[in-house]
């Protein structure tokens, strides 16, 4: 992978700014706060982006990059395969993800990983590297150190961990250890007090104990439940029932209006029957025999009357006697036809007023009659009605007060809820109880998975020591030596050959071999040299992370070289490395001087 070209259109004090790179040698010249550092990282962060977060610093990445002017905070990288593959990457760094482009300019930003945090991950999906690996191995950078004790141990000490581990900054030793410590302080042993797995077993036991007191009150619970549910059922029902006889009385209440109306009904009936028995007891008054003629009486009186009258005209001398029964019969004749003139006429009254009578009470019968109707419209729609409450109340006998019932299935109501009452405050109680044998259970679940996850981080932590330490001693046997074997030529090119060997021992420590076949240890060593080792385990990390053939970036990594050495890496770089772009940034001449008495070709890039 080379990088071809980038341009930044503005990122910390850097603004329009096109650099164009080569395929070899590329030198980045420039004083002090010229902005070569500012490049670096400008290269990184195209390909990573810029962290928001401070990590460690006294502001984020983004706002130490971002441009006084805020204008444009943006550039572009090309860059290309060993396959000649080109890809085009515009960045934004305001945004969290960039544009990708392939050699035809097609946006394919969406093939690639997105990561919630990080973004886009084309870089490390094309090349498996992440920002570490990559700022660790392929950026070589001036070594912080000094030429005194400490900083040469320092020094030492980042070649120990390359030799350990592969990187310069992770230390087996110190690894283990953390993770030893990690496993102790974050987990526990069953040997370890008050650590979290111990803890949490101490709780689980107190609540275990707790718990078996409480498992009772489930049972009970559910024994009450069940008493409340058919008590409920029961009191539901009988409060159906009372709403029944409710509406029933309520029914029956309504129907005293027409009880009321019967009752008058029936009086009016009896009334019209008193006045007709009275009319007609009125109506026998004008039934007498007067209108039969004469009576026996007058019949008799008469003949007697004539009969005297014969025997005085017979019998009687005396014409004054003989006169004086005819004369009597006569008056009485007179007297019985006017008598019986008057009874006719007597006869014509009794008859109208009977007449009369009559028509009262053939009025009074009609009307009887009407009302006898009307009373029996209403008894029948009474009586269906009162079957309908019989019927919707359930009693068959009505004529005990309904709100005697309705008192009764009250009262009976009132007695069950009592009882419930009882029963809801033993189930309260019960809930009570169980409320905290669910939060024990709760808990205890919770304990549960907590010790898991604790037993699982500390198995994790057991493994990965476990595996930490066959991947340390594999690398030991396997990569080690590789190491040892690439970094042994690399020293004897660029020391000529003064040093060509370079071994571990048994207990970690670096062992040079010089040309004359002494073992020096590298405590021994001048930082110079110490220096070159350095380099030389870094180079040969670079052909181990990854199959592509990535650059060789060089940030004042020479800072401790002399002219010769200087020289000897540079052509070494140049002979067994010239598949690889290699970038050099510095802020002297002696690495351009070198490559041109030296006929090595290299594109020279001066910064103002």
């Amino acid at each position: 992978m080379k990088i071809k070209n980038l341009k930044i259109n503005g990122f910390g004090k850097l603004k329009d700014k096109d650099i164009i790179l080569e395929d070899n040698f590329n030198i980045i010249y420039g004083k002090n706060e010229a902005g070569k550092s500012t490049i670096l990282k400008y290269i990184i962060s195209m390909f990573y982006g810029l962290s928001k977060n401070k990590n460690g610093g006294t502001v984020p990445e983004i706002e130490k990059y971002e441009p006084w002017n805020k204008e444009e905070f943006s550039g572009r990288i090309l860059y290309e395969l060993d396959n000649k593959e080109t890809y085009e990457i515009y960045r934004d760094f305001k945004k969290k993800n960039p544009k990708i482009y392939n050699q035809n300019l097609e946006d394919i930003s969406n093939k690639f990983n997105i990561d919630k945090t990080k973004g886009n991950q084309f870089f490390y999906d094309q090349f498996g590297l992440d920002e570490e690996i990559f700022t660790s191995s392929i950026i070589t950078k001036q070594t912080e150190v000094k030429l005194d004790e400490k900083a040469q141990n320092i020094l030492i000490q980042k070649i120990s961990n390359i030799l350990g581990t592969g990187e310069d900054t992770t230390s087996y030793t110190t690894i283990a250890n953390k993770l030893k410590k990690k496993l102790t302080d974050e987990v526990g042993t069953p040997n370890t007090k008050e650590r979290p797995i111990n803890i949490i077993q101490s709780r689980i036991d107190e609540l275990t104990q707790k718990k078996a007191g409480l498992e009772d009150y489930r049972d009970s619970k559910a024994n009450i439940d069940r008493i409340i549910k058919e008590k409920n059922e029961i009191i539901e029902r009988e409060k159906e029932e009372l709403e029944k006889l409710k509406k029933a009385n309520l029914k029956k209440e309504a129907l005293k209006e027409d009880e009321n109306r019967i009752k008058i009904n029936k009086d009016i009936i009896n009334n019209i029957q008193e006045d007709i028995l009275n009319i007609k007891k009125e109506k026998q008054k004008y039934n007498i025999n007067e209108n039969k003629g004469l009576s026996k009486l007058n019949i008799l009186v008469l003949f007697i009357l004539l009969l005297l009258s014969f025997a005085g005209l017979i019998l009687l001398k005396n014409i004054y006697l003989k006169l004086i029964v005819p004369i009597a019969f006569t008056v009485y004749c007179i007297y019985i036809f006017l008598k019986l003139k008057k009874q006719k006429k007597n006869n014509k009254e009794i008859i109208k007023k009977q007449n009369e009578i009559q028509e009262r009470i053939n009025i009074l019968e009609q009307n009887k009659e009407k009302q006898q109707i009307e009373l029996e419209k209403i008894e029948n729609e009474y009586n269906k009605e009162l079957e309908q409450i019989k019927k919707d109340s359930g009693i068959a006998n009505l004529e005990k007060n309904l709100l005697e019932y309705i008192d009764i299935k009250q009262n009976d109501i009132n007695e069950k809820i009592v009882v419930l009452h009882t029963l809801n405050i033993d189930n309260e109680n019960a809930t009570k109880m169980l409320e905290s044998l669910v939060d024990i259970e709760e808990e205890l679940q919770s304990l549960k998975q907590e010790k898991e996850e604790l037993q699982q981080k500390g198995e994790n932590i057991r493994r990965a020591l476990e595996y930490f330490e066959i991947a340390y001693n594999k690398m030991k046997e396997q990569i080690t030596p590789k190491f040892t074997k690439e970094l042994s030529s690399v020293m004897e090119n660029i020391s000529n050959g003064k040093y060509t060997n370079v071994r571990i021992n048994t207990k970690g420590e670096i062992i040079v071999e010089t040309d004359t076949g002494k073992y020096i240890n590298l405590e021994n060593l001048s930082i110079g040299t110490i220096d070159q080792i350095y380099l030389s385990l870094r180079l040969a990390t670079i052909k181990e992370i990854t199959n592509e053939n990535m650059p060789i970036i060089l940030d004042e990594a020479f800072a401790y070289y002399d002219d010769e050495r200087l020289k000897n890496i540079l052509t070494y770089l140049n002979s067994q490395y010239n598949n690889r772009q290699i970038i050099i940034f510095t802020c002297t001449n002696r690495e351009k001087d070198i490559l041109e008495k030296s006929n090595i070709k290299y594109n020279y890039i001066e910064l103002e």
